[in-house]
Order: structure tokens, then sequence, then C-alpha cells
């Protein structure tokens, strides 16, 4: 039987960097709040049990994982990561197994650092703590870690602020995230002092209080990238830039086309499919799924939308939550769909506005139709059928549909249903005065110079 896993999430620190009224821990990374980034990837671990740890702005925290079952802590008084750690020992009152230590603050670890994290505590020689350790291009102020050589078996740990000159000279740095067994974490963490520069509790003095009983720990590496913190917005954006150039990456390794990749923006969660051609400059929100063969023209925005095979966006298209474009289907530049299905082979080629709209496969929606759906107070549905035709600016008026094959002739204001293969023209008949440009010119020509 495997040993169960439960996982600590620290986020009580104040953010003050983050110069912010949201909780650091909630900015978003590529769409979504970076403790839900490091949440997701605890989940692929199946954990028996995962607790957050919350201080200031605990109440936004709190609502964010309660969606997902997950227990808080309360840290009342910020005494370090040793203390903070502590105060999970209650949820996870009864536990018997392995403990991660994580932050909510370093969202890119991965569900597989964290196996390994937990299979080294398991290796032969039965380490007291794991250590995640890394070697950042600039060590500044980390803690570090100094280890036997040619071993990944951990002599001490230290604080920056409490090391010395040839400690600092080491380059492998200590993250902060640790697994231990919960048999060993809380007992540890009781005999945790604070006697050091900055009077806090340190969790990595767990390692040194181990060692003191004749234990050893081991220390395990991962890239930089996978640890990077973040305590300010300029080391938010600087996160921001590493995923997606990850992301941009995997996406061109999985068959998609970026014809600009550093301008692309994907959310987490963009599914696209082979041979996607994705153009510069195209912004992916939220909940976006490509299909084969389609292609995203430069400038597009897209969030919470479904664009079929073969189907065509843009440039300068936006697809808001709900659109969804059949096979083939095609929508042009200044587009806007909203709550809309676009049919197999159904075009709106330019300057239309397509929302709480149903349109059959093979319409077409002339440039400037815009489907009227918003009385002030509620929301109503357009039906446009197969085959139908929509002259340029247009008005559809909703509730309203128009049939199967149906043509609207340009500028109408269409208000009542139209039915299967009839024109509907509404406009006032055309007038024309034979002469009465001329006149007017002659008229107006005179009333000027009597003025001059």
């Amino acid at each position: 039987m495997s040993t169960p896993i439960a996982a600590i999430v620290l986020a009580a620190g104040k953010g003050t960097r983050m110069k912010s009224d949201l909780h650091k821990v909630l900015h978003p990374l590529a769409g979504k709040p970076m403790l839900l980034h490091l949440i997701d990837s605890v989940a692929g671990l199946s954990p028996a049990r995962t607790v957050v740890v919350v201080g200031a702005g605990r109440e936004q925290v709190e609502r964010a994982v309660a969606p997902h079952g997950i227990a808080t802590a309360h840290q009342a008084e910020q005494l370090g990561t040793g203390h903070a750690v502590a105060q999970a020992q209650d949820a996870l009152a009864g536990f018997a197994g392995d403990v991660l230590v994580l932050y909510g603050d370093v969202p890119l670890v991965g569900a597989d650092t964290m196996r390994r994290m937990l299979d080294r505590l398991h290796g032969p020689d039965a380490p007291a703590t794991v250590v995640l350790g890394f070697r950042p291009a600039d060590p500044g102020a980390y803690g570090r870690v100094i280890v036997a050589p040619g071993s990944d078996r951990i002599d001490r740990m230290v604080e920056y602020k409490d090391a010395t000159d040839a400690e600092r000279a080491a380059t492998l740095c200590n993250s902060g995230l640790m697994a231990v067994r919960s048999a060993d974490l809380f007992a540890l963490l009781a005999r945790v002092g604070n006697d050091n520069a900055a009077g806090e509790y340190y969790l990595p003095d767990v390692v040194m209080l181990a060692a003191a009983d004749g234990r050893t720990s081991a220390v395990i590496e991962t890239d930089a990238a996978e640890v990077t913190g973040v305590n300010s917005r300029g080391e938010l954006a600087a996160l921001e830039d590493v995923w997606q150039r990850a992301r941009r990456a995997r996406a061109m390794a999985d068959g998609a086309t970026l014809t600009a990749p550093d301008t692309v923006w994907f959310a987490h969660d963009t599914q696209l499919g082979r041979d996607v051609t994705v153009g510069p400059n195209v912004v992916f929100g939220p909940k976006v799924t490509v299909a084969d063969g389609a292609t995203i023209h430069a400038f597009s925005h897209l969030e919470g939308a479904t664009v079929g095979a073969g189907a065509e966006v843009g440039p300068y298209a936006r697809l808001r939550p709900g659109a969804v474009l059949g096979e083939n289907s095609k929508v042009g530049n200044f587009v806007e769909m909203k709550k809309a299905i676009l049919g197999a082979g159904a075009k709106a080629n330019h300057l239309s506005y397509i929302g709480d709209a149903d349109v059959g496969a093979g319409a077409n929606i002339g440039a400037g139709t815009i489907t009227c759906n918003y009385d002030g107070f509620l929301k109503y549905r357009t039906t446009i059928g197969a085959g139908a035709f929509v002259g340029s600016n247009s008005a559809l008026v909703a509730p309203v549909a128009i049939g199967d094959g149906a043509i609207v002739a340009a500028g109408s204001v269409v208000t009542r249903d139209v039915a299967a293969d009839a024109l509907a023209l509404v406009r006032p008949a055309q007038v024309e005065k034979p002469g009465w440009a001329a006149r007017f010119r002659d008229a107006m020509r005179a009333k000027k110079a009597a003025k001059a």
C-alpha cells in the first residue's frame, strides 16, 4: 500500500510588495491564481489532505480554496516559516503519512518534482527530511544548503542572514520546499527556537535538529525556474514570461504553428489541435479550445470559445465566452461573438456583432450586421437558418428567427420572423428627384456669395 500524502501550503504572508488589495497568492498567472496552479499540481498526487495556512487577508484565500474542499489553518502572527507550518498540526490530526511543505507564491512546482521528493524520502537511507534545492544565476540572499562532498546528504543549512562568507559562497540554495514524515514533522517543529538574526522560527532548522538526533537529511535539485517565487508585480510579470515561453514551445512541439511566438499569449488551459496556425499578437483567455487545422489570424482575442476544425478567426476578431465556431466557419475582422453558435461553413466576415444567436450551416452574415439582443433588462436570442443570407448593415431585433435560405436585404431592421426562402425588405422605398442636387448646389452657392 502506498503511503498517504498530505500537503501544507503556506500563504499567510502579507505580500506588502505587491501593493494590492488582492492577496498575493491570488494574483493570476496565465489567467489562474498562483495558489490554484499549485493546488492543481498537488491534486495530481491524490493527497489525503491539503491544508493552506492563511494569515493576512485570510478571507480572500479561504473563499478561493473552499470550492476545492481544502482546509485552512490560521497563523495569527507572522513568526517565521517553522511557526507557519506548525499551525497546520490540528488540521492534520490523525494523519499518518508523508507531508509536503509548499509555498503559495511558488506556483510552478510540478507534481513530478513533488513525487521525486517523496521517493527520496523513502530511499534506502530513510532521510528524516528531503529539501528541494536549486542553483540560481544569482544566489543573492537565499538560504544555503551545504552538502557532503559527492553526495546529496545535507551537512547543514543556513539562512543568508546567519551565514558565514564561506557558506554564502555555496551555490546550492534552499527553495523552502520540504518533504517529511508526519511522525517527525511536528515533533521536530516543537523543538525549533528563534535564536537567530530575525528572531523567527525557521522551518529549515528541523534539518539540523534531526542531524542532532543522528538522522540524515537529503536534498534533490530542480531548475531555478520551477521554484521561482513571487513577491512583487515585477516578479509576477517575469514569471508570466517564463510560463508563456514554455507554453509556446510546447504548443509548437505539439504541432501548432505560431508565426510570431513571442507575441502569442496563452491561458493556463488553452487547448490547440494539430496544424493550428496562430498569427501575431493573439491572446487566449481561459477556456479556449481550437480544433485541428483552424487558423487564428493576427490581433484576435479569444476567451471561453470553441473553434471548430478548419475554422478561421480574425484578424482583429473577438470571441467572448460561449462563442462556438463550427467546422470551416469564418469570423473575420472586427467581428465580435458572444454566447453564439456559428454553424459549419457559416461566415461573418467583417464588422458585425453576433450575440445570443444560433447561425445555421452555410449562412452568410453581411458587414455591419448586429443581433440586437438586449432591451435594457433582458437578453433574447436570434436564430438564423441554414443557408440564410443577411445583407450588410442589418439589425436583427431579438427575439427573432430568420428561416432557412431566407434573404434579408441590406439595411433592414428585422423585428418579426422571416419565413424560409423569403425575402425580407425592411426599409423605405427609394425616392429619386431629378435635378434636385444641381438646384441645391446653385442655391447654396448663391447664399454663400450673399454673405461674402
